[in-house]
């Protein structure tokens, strides 16, 4: 069953663009921030907001240079980062910012995590966005089909980008997410393999 609120919240945003590894070290956090800032810089008008939602590992906040800002409360709901405060083109929304200190360790359960997800999704004001890209932990785990749950009123405007490197144990977990995006029927927009040079060893 849709949540009204999650669809009152995405239904001005275009396009969405869930980034997903079959395991951790693979680069994706950075991925998903330069393809943010590549969104942002192919239009003078593109509005464009990234999601992070590896709750475990927030790292978005310091990639995007937003490390100790902090998240406003509006009357209509938490007003994401702007990286770009002059023109409010580009977004963050990360658990990085609600923790007290930024070494803090976010240790909670399933349930918790995806009443977070759902927030994220439902409370904040997104406005109109052309892209919202949505950073996600490593693997395929309860994070994903929650996120998947709260985003299928708007799976026409889903996507996936994949992320992997050239180590034999790497691309064996991106198989798994590969048979997972087949699964649950998420479009894949394209597989990068980060960290490649020629002469690459695989081990």
């Amino acid at each position: 069953m849709s949540n009204p609120a999650i669809v009152e919240r995405l239904k001005k945003v275009k396009n969405i663009i869930i980034v997903l590894s079959g395991k951790g070290g693979v680069g994706k956090s950075s991925i998903s921030v330069q393809l943010a800032w590549s969104l942002y810089l192919s239009s003078s008008t593109a509005r464009v907001a990234i999601l992070d939602v590896d709750l475990t590992g927030p790292s978005i906040p310091r990639m995007m240079g937003l490390d100790g800002h902090p998240v406003h409360q509006s009357t209509e709901g938490w007003v994401p980062v702007f990286v770009d405060r002059e023109g409010n083109r580009l977004a963050c929304m990360s658990v990085g910012f609600l923790l007290k200190n930024k070494g803090d360790s976010v240790v909670w359960r399933g349930p918790k995590k995806n009443a977070m997800i759902r927030q994220f999704l439902s409370d904040v004001r997104w406005g109109e966005l052309d892209y919202l890209i949505i950073d996600t932990p490593p693997g395929t785990s309860d994070e994903h089909l929650s996120l998947l749950e709260h985003l299928a009123p708007y799976h026409d405007r889903l996507s996936s980008v994949l992320v992997t490197t050239p180590q034999v144990v790497a691309l064996t977990d991106m198989e798994k997410c590969i048979s997972f995006t087949r699964t649950v029927n998420l479009p894949i927009a394209g597989l990068i393999e980060n960290m490649w040079r020629r002469g690459n060893v695989q081990a």
